[in-house]
């Protein structure tokens, strides 16, 4: 039987059913509204005023950097549907914050950027974007306007835009600075790397400069920073990895045997070497076989080193597999004086006769990278290709071998030829000859070859002086102690000696006519009778203590003319010439700053300390006062 229900039970059913009904609406229109706001958003972010391509990434007018192009715009429909983002990857990108007083909360929503003309100076007119009240400029135009830097970098999977009032950075001064030490911070130099070296001679050990003319030629200060950088890297990294490869003893110290291979017709014998007091590995392999080999198989380092003498002319090559497509080519160390050639998969170096012995140290990665990229030009052509493995050694002549080993590294073998070369190299005024004209610019005369450069001069002095320390031979001494002398004579006599308004005395980089006073190579040569007055003591470093005081004198006095309010100046040809200033790249900024920092630890003096911080700031845009 069916329950009757009441009048009372209906009613409050009905209020039931009422108040659930009324939830469930509300529930919908909530997710309703949610739906509607999403939408919203997503067409406010992705529907917005195509810009032209042209204009690349943007930068906001009131300084601060604009979002990438690619993150909020599209160049056509279809490539802004297929660079949309999921809502997984909307959720992980970062905000993007407005700055300069931009905009703030819910005003963001719903803007969108519109093309606006830009009037320039009331000279040219740039297309820009304007985003409400804020304008932003191509930082392509800004870029080339203002002389700053930046670029997208992408950190975490995400971009961004970074932006730089300069490109070059202070190094950290080691305090204080000994004549023994790191020199400044060429620990991070690589001389050899430069596409403005041609090649590391074979003959001499160090670089060949192409920097002002194509033919190659010595170049002193190169070549001392060379050694520089090989001794200031010897102190800061850690000892190289070195692996034996012959020793012609029963058993190399990996516990291996040399593993030659010798053809038909060729030998290669082990014999005592009186004058060595040791073993060496004698071969006679006539010139045109494929020589006697070793197999060496190293994947990890391409310094190789090798003792060697020549008893007839003979070459020493090395096979390299390389990064380019696995092919081998060939580094041959020949008895002759040609510097490079390059044909084929064949790099050759001419070593010299080598007919007493002598220890040949070569960087394979150098040495193929500058064959395959020799030219005819200034620049060796720029090269991908790299050394994998090292296959083989092969000799081919008459010689002699002993002590062959890889490498990863030969600082103090660099080092060292570059210190030989300035002793070998040093004429009988103790400077060493520039073999190169030399045009400085409009209003110098040209400097002829043969002339002196006080950088030179003092950076030879610094590699000597630690090349004495080290070895306690005076004949590095004696060579920097020589190079004093042309500190002493004007410019119009070969010397490199000037004075500014009959006061200053001042060591010329260039000693041109008129005088320059470039203020880098004045600073390295002050460096040097630094190096050597502390070296050679009271009695035999009196001229250079001289020197050197007379020229921190017209440093002191000197420094305020190169400064700019917002950067430095490389010379003073404005006022020797009337021309405009010379103004120095940021990477020369730079380097005065290095400079003063490391003068400012042997000399107390508050100049130094004070355009040591106010040239930093300059890097960061700061400027000095206007009236």
């Amino acid at each position: 039987m069916r329950p009757v229900l009441s009048f009372r039970d209906d009613a409050n059913m009905r209020c039931l059913t009422a108040r659930v009904n009324y939830k469930t609406l509300i529930v919908i229109c909530v997710l309703f509204s949610l739906v509607v706001v999403l939408l919203w958003n997503r067409c406010s972010s992705g529907k917005t005023v195509p810009f032209p391509r042209h204009l690349g990434s943007g930068f906001r007018g009131d300084g601060a950097p604009a979002a990438s192009e690619s993150n909020s715009y599209a160049n056509s429909p279809a490539k802004q549907q297929s660079e949309e983002a999921s809502p997984q990857e909307q959720q992980k990108a970062p905000p993007v914050v407005i700055g300069g007083g931009g905009f703030h909360g819910s005003k963001v929503l719903g803007l969108k950027y519109e093309e606006i003309d830009c009037l320039i100076n009331d000279e040219q007119t740039i297309k820009g974007r304007r985003e409400g009240s804020e304008v932003f400029l191509p930082f392509s135009w800004l870029e080339k306007y203002f002389e700053v830097y930046g670029k997208i970098a992408q950190y975490d999977g995400y971009d961004r835009f970074e932006f730089s009032h300069s490109y070059s950075k202070v190094y950290a001064q080691r305090a204080p600075y000994h004549p023994d030490g790191v020199f400044m911070s060429f620990e991070g130099y690589n001389v050899e790397v430069r596409d403005r070296v041609k090649c590391i001679s074979g003959v001499e050990g160090v670089p060949l400069s192409t920097q002002w003319g194509p033919q190659g030629y010595f170049y002193p200060i190169q070549i001392a920073q060379y050694g520089l950088s090989h001794y200031s890297k010897n102190l800061t990294e850690k000892a190289p990895h070195v692996e034996v490869y012959e020793t012609a003893e029963e058993r190399d110290q990996g516990g291996r045997l040399g593993d030659w291979t010798v053809p038909k017709g060729c030998s290669v014998t082990t014999l005592p070497d009186k004058s060595r007091f040791t073993n060496v590995k004698q071969f006679v392999v006539p010139e045109n076989s494929e020589g006697a080999s070793l197999q060496l198989g190293n994947v990890r380092d391409f310094i190789i080193s090798f003792d060697l003498k020549f008893i007839t002319n003979g070459s020493v090559s090395v096979v390299v597999e390389t990064t380019e497509k696995n092919q081998l080519f060939t580094v041959h160390y020949v008895s002759n004086t040609h510097l490079i050639a390059f044909k084929d998969r064949d790099v050759s170096y001419g070593i010299g006769p080598r007919t007493s012995w002598s220890t040949v140290t070569r960087d394979l990665v150098t040495d193929l990278r500058k064959g395959v990229g020799l030219s005819n030009t200034k620049a060796v052509k720029q090269t991908k290709i790299m050394p994998k493995r090292v296959v083989r050694l092969v000799v081919r002549g008459r010689g002699l071998l002993d002590n062959v080993t890889i490498s990863t590294t030969a600082h103090m073998a660099a080092f060292f030829a570059a210190s030989n070369w300035l002793v070998r190299n040093q004429d009988e005024k103790g400077g060493w000859p520039i073999m190169v004209t030399r045009k400085l610019g409009e209003g110098f005369r040209s400097l002829d070859p043969g002339w002196y450069s006080a950088m030179a001069q003092g950076q030879a002095m610094s590699t000597l002086v630690r090349a004495y320390l080290l070895t306690k031979d005076r004949v590095f001494l004696n060579s920097a102690l020589r190079a004093t002398a042309p500190y002493k004579l004007p410019s119009e006599q070969r010397g490199v000696k000037a004075v500014f308004m009959n006061k200053h005395d001042w060591y010329e980089e260039y000693p041109t006519s008129p005088s320059s006073f470039v203020l880098n190579g004045f600073m390295y040569s002050l460096i040097g009778l630094y190096d050597l007055k502390e070296t050679a003591g009271e009695k035999l470093g009196k001229e250079a203590k001289l020197l050197y005081d007379r020229g921190m004198e017209s440093l002191k006095a000197m420094l305020p003319l190169y400064d700019t309010g917002s950067g430095t100046i490389y010379d003073l040809r404005h006022f020797m010439l009337g021309t405009a200033p010379n103004l120095a790249r940021w990477d020369y900024h730079t380097t005065h700053i290095n400079q003063l920092q490391l003068l400012s630890t042997i000399d107390e003096s508050a100049i130094f300390r004070e355009f040591v911080k106010r040239w930093k700031s300059y890097l960061r845009g700061g400027r000095a006062k206007h009236n």
